[in-house]
């Protein structure tokens, strides 16, 4: 994207987030940094939505999800960075002269009491650098041609997994497996659970 274009983007969410009330805007912050704290599972933009309605604030689905996407890309930059509730203002403040103050002093106060926080989690999560599983589906079914069964009609487990990477983003990922196989997946999973319990 050309600098301008990319700019202009910028600028446009700014002045949308700049639009906002103090509350609504507070509330959709404290939404973004509980996720970057690792206690929920993801970024529910229903309830951001529905917490702007309820203050009066009538946000369009695409401009609701590019807010989201800029405050939880500043407060993940910031939580790596490890910058201050200052730091984080004067870089907000540096990259456009659209904001206003109100709406600074509520991100300012949302980092000084979660910016520690979402660092911490980070730090972790780099050390893990890894999905977090939030669903598994599966389903039995009947091989009509397949690269690992020895004959047809033997039955096989289509497992279907559902997937919050590091970034945010839900993905799925399914796989097949013989019955032996998900035999033996179902034993490693068995075990895993009971190691957990002890932790």
């Amino acid at each position: 994207m050309p600098a301008a274009e990319e700019s202009y983007g910028v600028s446009n969410v700014v002045d949308n987030i700049c639009r906002l009330p103090p509350d609504p805007l507070a509330e959709a912050c404290q939404h973004i940094l509980i996720y970057l704290q690792g206690q929920t599972r993801g970024v529910e933009s229903a309830e951001i939505s529905d917490g702007f309605q309820r203050a009066g604030v009538v946000v369009n689905h695409e401009t609701l999800q590019d807010i989201i996407r800029f405050l939880l890309l500043t407060f993940r930059s910031g939580g790596r960075s490890n910058v201050s509730a200052d730091e984080l203002v004067s870089k907000l403040e540096g990259d456009s002269n659209k904001w206003s103050k109100a709406s600074l002093q509520v991100l300012h106060s949302s980092w000084s009491e979660h910016g520690a926080l979402v660092h911490a989690q980070q730090e972790v999560q780099a050390m893990l650098s890894i999905g977090q599983l939030v669903d598994m589906q599966w389903k039995l079914g009947m091989a009509v041609s397949s690269d690992t069964c020895r004959s047809l009609n033997s039955p096989y487990v289509t497992l279907l997994l559902k997937i919050v990477e590091p970034s945010g983003q839900i993905c799925q990922r399914s796989f097949e497996m013989t019955i032996p196989q998900f035999q033996n997946f179902h034993k490693q999973f068995k075990e895993m659970a009971a190691v957990m319990e002890t932790v």
